[in-house]
């Protein structure tokens, strides 16, 4: 009881920073009025327990019906807080009337990335049918233009885009965001990376993918995942100092083959996921590097593979298109080879060592997706008092899942996050990851292997780097993949419900 108390204590001292870190400086609503809203399931949990003295679990759908509650009231109140009641600059006027006069320091002059004669080329290459530019507001590395939309945001972007370099060349890139008051304006930002292709030689700006370092780290991280796999198989492992030791176990055939079906299972699927983001980049011609396995000796034997994007995405549709790709190719490895192995694992009986990450005595109804695959490839040798006993692919693709859900939360620089900026738009998405971590650590009571997730996902910055034509929607099509992607997201983390286990007999 005493740790289940501590654990709210840290929770709401977690959910407070989170809030205050997020949403303080975009809502007038109070911090502490929105925590108290995000709190309230836990503290319903919190007193089902105390009273009940933890002997029996809480009714679900209490629970479930003040999440849906709080989720809606937080949006509420976060919206109303955002509605200022009336002008900067009145305020501001008002305020300097009623303050007595003060000695005004002498103000730092301004830098600009455009000279001053080169205003009237600016304000010119906005005609005033497609954006009325209003106001020009100049920073050290940018220039932002705020004023009317007269047109549609797609022809207005290309229009602007077109003129803009009919003047100043590629000296800027040209950014069309949406700000927090819902009205969209454009910002120019130096072109450094023009600026270097330019003073760079050929033979170096060609190096932006290394084929022998990704082969170098894909043969690494097939060592290390073989040695996990090997470990997991029941080999006992010489010392990881011991190169000598280790090459000659891996010699051996039969050794070998016990570590291999994980870590080619494991490696297929991370690095076709890394293959979908960088064939869609560079269907999109934006500068990407190869995918990049991060070997590690212990652990799963790898921390997964990535790519860098070093050139910037041009619009939401194709920031969805490349978050999308990696998830989705994941999932359509991950499929045949969980159903596979898990036709080639073992029926254990439940035991107090079933656990949600314990190959050896998995309970597949922790996971709505989990069971209903088990179910479908072991038929009716799966029931209420089963749990499984993992074969190596079928390890592979559970973490492929659990790989597949960590990206897929919508949550700041994630794929999920990129795909709800792409769908809902950058404020939007933020509200959306702030919520997404609250639920993650609201789930964290129920199963506490989520926990280092939930508090990875707290210390993740919300903010997502814009498109450069961060404005235009998507079209229904993709709004349709984005929630069935979020779907895809809610049946592997969620545990099953009675109702269906009812139904599947397990």
């Amino acid at each position: 009881m005493a740790f289940w108390f501590l654990f709210i204590l840290l929770l709401g001292l977690a959910t407070y920073l989170m809030v205050q870190h997020s949403v303080a400086h975009i809502t007038r609503t109070p911090v502490w009025l929105l925590w108290l809203v995000l709190m309230t399931p836990a503290f319903l949990l919190s007193g089902w327990t105390l009273l009940s003295g933890a002997k029996q679990p809480p009714p679900p759908a209490p629970i479930v019906w003040s999440i849906f509650v709080c989720t809606v009231l937080y949006w509420i109140l976060f919206q109303w807080g955002r509605q200022v009641p009336r002008d900067t600059q009145t305020a501001a006027q008002t305020q300097a009337s009623e303050s007595p006069p003060t000695i005004q320091p002498t103000p730092e002059p301004i830098v600009r990335p455009i000279e001053p004669t080169e205003e009237t080329q600016l304000r010119n290459c906005f005609p005033w049918s497609v954006y009325y530019v209003q106001n020009i507001e100049y920073r050290p590395q940018s220039v932002i233009c705020r004023g009317q939309l007269r047109t549609k945001a797609s022809n207005a972007y290309q229009q602007i885009k077109t003129n803009i370099e009919a003047q100043f060349g590629d000296r800027f890139l040209l950014i069309f965001q949406e700000g927090f008051n819902g009205k969209p304006f454009f910002v120019l930002v130096p072109n450094t990376q023009a600026a270097k292709q330019t003073n760079t030689p050929r033979r170096n700006q060609e190096r932006l993918t290394r084929p022998g370092l990704a082969l170098l780290l894909l043969a690494a991280t097939l060592i290390t995942t073989t040695l996990v796999g090997v470990e997991n198989a029941g080999v006992t492992l010489p010392p990881i100092w011991d190169i000598g030791s280790l090459f000659k176990l891996l010699s051996n055939r039969d050794v070998l083959f016990k570590g291999l079906p994980y870590a080619l299972g494991l490696m297929t699927i991370l690095g076709i996921h890394e293959l979908g983001h960088y064939l869609t980049a560079k269907f999109y011609k934006i500068r990407s590097t190869l995918p990049y396995f991060i070997p590690v000796p212990f652990f799963l034997g790898t921390f997964g593979a990535f790519i860098q994007m070093r050139s910037p995405i041009p619009n939401r549709k194709a920031l969805f298109d490349i978050s999308i790709a990696g998830p989705i190719a994941g999932f359509v490895v991950t499929l045949p080879l969980l159903i596979w192995g898990l036709a080639h694992s073992d029926v254990v009986s439940l035991s107090e060592k079933t656990r949600l990450l314990n190959p050896d005595a998995l309970n597949p109804k922790y996971s709505i997706l989990l069971a209903v695959l088990s179910k479908l490839a072991l038929g009716s040798q799966l029931t209420a008092k089963s749990a499984l006993d993992l074969h190596p692919v079928a390890v592979a693709g559970f973490l492929g899942l659990i790989v597949t859900a960590l990206n897929l939360m919508p949550v700041g620089q994630l794929d999920g996050g990129h795909i709800v900026h792409a769908m809902f738009g950058q404020r939007t998405a933020m509200i959306i990851g702030q919520i997404a971590r609250v639920l993650l650590l609201l789930l964290a009571l129920v199963r506490e292997e989520f926990l280092v997730w939930a508090i990875i996902l707290l210390f993740m910055p919300l903010v997502d780097e814009p498109a450069l034509n961060d404005v235009t929607e998507l079209d229904n099509g993709r709004d349709i993949w984005g929630l069935l992607a979020m779907a895809l997201l809610i049946v592997i983390v969620l545990p099953l419900p009675q109702a269906i286990a009812n139904f599947l007999q397990i």
